[in-house]
């Protein structure tokens, strides 16, 4: 009997070693099944996003990507933040799923002082889906340099307006900043390039604008390095419209201006020019103001004490250096016979001016932008880069003056 309940006591341990070995190696199946299934992931590991999430002064060429490393991207949304406006990055997806990155102009580079939001979504080889939002901001640089747009938006203008972009910085960086200028005509026309030290770039075509043309003027300047450490601020369009062609011809040895309007002579002019000891430059130069009256003093164009007149009429601007066709009241009869000027054009006006003087009536017919051109003058030709002088340069020359040629 005591033998038959050994044995059974012995039977029983024998079981329970072998059931509790049994849940033991079935307890170790439970944990592989739970490994095989993979263990919970977070967004950071799932989507990861360069740069890192909150992170600070990031610079222009900062890496912008959004990337799995398994499984694939389902969208991928960035809105750029700058200057109180928002505007979506466009970026495209690679055909594995596996990385977006943005595209298009500038793709290479951020914007900076802006703020960037990224929102992606993901699902893995297991077909589980994960979102993750992230931020940034780009880095405000210190100094920046602007461009003067010369002529002025929506103006409408002569045939002979050449497009000026003055910069308040040196520009080292040339031929990036000049990719950044874009200018464009309807009907469209070729639009070259031309630099004048470090800080002008003029554009103009082969030849004067066809009447009626439409000129868009593109400024894509932020964040364009043009000098080290300094970055464009603009980022604009402007527009001008070119009006009837208007070229009027000085012929200093005559006396005389031709004013030809759309092909056709509308008038000739007396004038006097610049004197023999003062004379006018020859060439092409374009009205680029025009004052109704306005003060004129030799000290102020490189003479000593010759003049100061405070009332000069109908003056209209030739070039930077002081040269301008205006009306005269002090020159008696110098008009169509002799040169009396110190330099300048001049036509008969009254004091005080009036629209009934050669100098009224063409004031009163001329748009900035117009060509007035003098010939058989005892002067060398105007500079190119004295005023809008550029149409003294030829084609090929003019084109030579461009930073990013191919």
């Amino acid at each position: 009997m005591r033998t038959a309940v050994r044995r059974a006591r012995r039977a029983g341990a024998t079981l329970a070693a072998v059931l509790t070995w049994a849940g033991l190696v079935g307890a170790l199946a439970g944990c592989d099944a739970t490994e095989s299934l993979g263990k919970p992931r977070s967004p950071e590991d799932m989507i990861r996003v360069t740069p890192d999430d909150a992170s600070k002064d990031v610079t222009a060429d900062g890496r912008l990507r959004v990337e799995v490393p398994e499984g694939r991207l389902e969208s991928v949304k960035v809105v750029r933040i700058q200057d109180a406006q928002e505007e979506a990055v466009p970026g495209r997806l690679a055909d594995d799923g596996t990385r977006w990155q943005p595209t298009g102009a500038g793709a290479d580079r951020l914007a900076l002082a802006a703020q960037y939001t990224v929102d992606a979504v993901a699902v893995d080889d297991d077909g589980r889906r994960m979102a993750r939002h992230t931020t940034f901001s780009t880095a405000v640089p210190d100094e920046r340099f602007i461009g003067y747009v010369t002529p002025e938006n929506r103006a409408t203008v002569g045939t002979g307006m050449i497009v000026k972009v003055a910069f308040n910085r040196e520009i080292e960086n040339r031929a990036a900043v000049e990719r950044a200028v874009r200018v464009t005509a309807n009907p469209p026309v070729e639009v070259a390039p031309h630099w004048f030290g470090k800080e002008r770039l003029d554009l103009r075509p082969k030849k004067y604008w066809k009447p009626g043309t439409k000129v868009t003027v593109d400024l894509k300047l932020r964040d364009v390095e043009g000098t080290p450490g300094v970055y464009g601020q603009q980022y604009k369009t402007f527009t001008f419209t070119v009006g009837r062609s208007q070229v009027s011809t000085v012929d200093a040895a005559a006396h005389t201006m031709e004013v030809v309007r759309d092909g056709e002579l509308v008038d000739t002019l007396p004038i006097t020019a610049g004197a023999p000891r003062s004379t006018t430059y020859n060439g092409k130069m374009v009205v680029t103001e025009m004052h109704e009256v306005t003060r004129m003093n030799s000290r102020t164009v490189g003479f000593g004490g010759e003049y100061d007149i405070p009332d000069v009429p109908h003056a209209m601007r030739l070039t930077d250096s002081g040269t301008f066709l205006h009306g005269s009241y002090w020159s008696g009869g110098a008009f169509g016979s002799t040169n009396v000027s110190h330099g300048c054009v001049g036509l008969r006006d009254v004091k005080g001016g009036s629209s009934q003087t050669p100098a009224g009536w063409f004031f009163d017919r001329t748009l900035i932008g117009d060509v007035v051109e003098v010939k058989n003058s005892a002067d060398k030709k105007v500079a190119p880069d004295n005023g809008l002088g550029g149409w003294n340069m030829d084609w090929e020359a003019w084109k030579a003056g461009g930073a990013a040629r191919s």
